[in-house]
């Protein structure tokens, strides 16, 4: 594949969105041919699946549903929108990918990390980023900026706090594991030295390719 495929994770209120509109506006002034989706959806079929994940509902659902519906999602998503888009030499920039996966279904949930690893080497044939921007916070920090918001809150986020530090910690691990893959950026920083550094990590990678 051609295109250079970058993915952005992080905790709740890690400031995710204002960074994903910084990249867009700072790449559409210079006319580069970036498409920015999320996770999970970017494809009409994967936002209904979105909706179904973080929507509350009478019934509780599954820890395995939650996780076949979000890999329901991301092959959607792939096979639509990431793979074209990589093949025809557009870089992509994607809000979350199979990393939330392994933080939130494995280290949140406690689903087996080998029950994943299978599912995603069958669904996905184990398709990684060539670049992982993890912004780090405490947990307490980007809860109190979640309370901040005016929106209201979906299923997961009203996961209590010990969720998030399981969470957050399976980001870490990853971390550890992948070293050459991630870039941690401190995420307590102002939001317009958060965006700079990421801006220039891409940068970095669009240029490296």
């Amino acid at each position: 594949m051609s295109g250079v495929f970058v993915s952005l994770e992080g905790v709740e209120g890690a400031g995710k969105s204002t960074v994903i509109k910084a990249l867009t506006e700072y790449f559409a002034s210079r006319s580069q041919d970036i498409v920015f989706t999320r996770e999970p959806g970017g494809t009409p079929i994967a936002e209904k699946i979105r909706s179904v994940l973080l929507d509350e509902h009478p019934e509780p659902m599954h820890d395995d549903c939650e996780l076949l519906l979000v890999y329901a999602a991301r092959v959607q998503h792939w096979h639509t929108i990431i793979r074209p888009s990589l093949e025809t030499g557009k870089h992509v920039v994607c809000d979350r990918f199979t990393d939330a996966t392994f933080a939130y279904q494995g280290a949140g949930r406690g689903l087996p990390m080998a029950r994943i690893h299978e599912l995603d080497h069958w669904a996905m044939e184990e398709q990684r980023p060539d670049l992982t921007i993890f912004l780090d916070l405490p947990v307490a920090v980007g809860r109190e900026r979640t309370l901040q918001r005016d929106a209201i809150a979906d299923r997961i986020e009203r996961e209590d706090q010990e969720f998030f530090e399981a969470v957050r910690q399976g980001y870490l691990a990853l971390v550890d594991a992948e070293p050459e893959r991630f870039r941690v950026v401190d995420a307590t920083a102002p939001a317009d030295q958060v965006c700079r550094q990421v801006i220039g990590l891409v940068e970095e990678a669009l240029d490296g390719h």
